[in-house]
């Protein structure tokens, strides 16, 4: 397979990088010397690897997972936006607002009656409120918000499910 400038195939999800990438999920500061030992492979293989991933977008970067309630933020909103507006101009400022706005965590364009779903976190419900009155009722074209409080977080992850192909 030829390679484009700026593409690289993506590589196959054998075991051993099924493996790695399940390793880095649970701890993405394993350092070059711990992954390869735990794969039961040299350094240099297993740096190709995790640079081969890299480089082909399986690996996107990597982040601290922070705990939202000790940095202050209590409320955790999943809000429905229905749009009367879906020219080119409404959406591409839509998007601009939610890509910069670090209150909305995620934003995903949905099948059914609404047209978006995000997740928004707030300090507290004044918060949260201000954030709807301030932010979502200015976004081009929202008809509708509904909003949908977490009470109780039962699952938080960003671990997806890695499996040989």
């Amino acid at each position: 397979m030829t390679n484009l400038k700026g593409f690289l195939p993506m590589p196959d999800i054998d075991v051993v990088n099924a493996q790695l990438l399940s390793l880095l999920q649970d701890d993405g500061r394993m350092t070059n010397a711990r992954l390869s030992e735990h794969l039961g492979m040299s350094e240099t293989p297993c740096w190709r690897r995790l640079k081969r991933l890299e480089e082909s977008g399986v690996i996107e970067g990597y982040q601290a997972n922070l705990n939202r309630r000790k940095l202050g933020l209590g409320v955790m909103a999943f809000v429905q936006l229905r749009c009367s507006e879906h020219d080119q101009a409404a959406t591409a400022e839509f998007q601009r607002i939610v890509q910069t706005t670090p209150n909305i965590l995620s934003c995903h364009n949905t099948t059914g009656a609404d047209d978006f779903l995000l997740i928004v976190v707030a300090r507290d419900l004044d918060d949260y409120s201000s954030f709807v009155d301030s932010t979502l009722r200015r976004l081009p074209g929202v008809t509708s918000i509904r909003s949908n409080l977490s009470l109780k977080e039962m699952k938080a992850s960003s671990k997806l499910p890695v499996a040989a192909r």
